[in-house]
């Protein structure tokens, strides 16, 4: 199992204001569903920074995303740790399959891999 990406997903009220913020550090919209916008470098596209008012199908808003090239592998390995699973492993209408697991700090790691 290989990481392609991560990112912070910051929780925001105010997601056009830090768009516009975080492009003064060279950062463009690179997906925007209303309830999560990603951000990314031009020059480094997996340079990224999710803002998110909330998830819209899970019970929590994660801290960050951690992208998988095999997505059912990782929940294999974080059920067999024993890791507490916060959302169980879907797919989603917008073309990944998740899952949310806590890790030691009591963070909330969305995990996922595009299909």
């Amino acid at each position: 199992m290989a990481v392609r990406r991560v990112v912070p997903n910051v929780q925001s009220e105010a997601v056009q204001e830090s768009r516009e913020f975080y492009g003064l550090l060279g950062f463009e919209e690179v997906m925007n569903h209303g309830w999560i916008m990603t951000l990314a470098s031009p020059s480094s596209p997996t340079a990224q920074i999710s803002l998110m008012v909330s998830d819209k199908t899970a019970p929590v808003t994660p801290d960050m995303s951690v992208e998988v090239d095999d997505v059912d592998a990782a929940y294999g390995a974080m059920r067999e740790s024993g890791a507490e699973i916060v959302h169980p492993l879907q797919d989603e209408e917008w073309g990944v399959r998740r899952f949310f697991v806590r890790d030691p700090d009591g963070r909330v790691v969305n995990v996922l891999g595009h299909r």
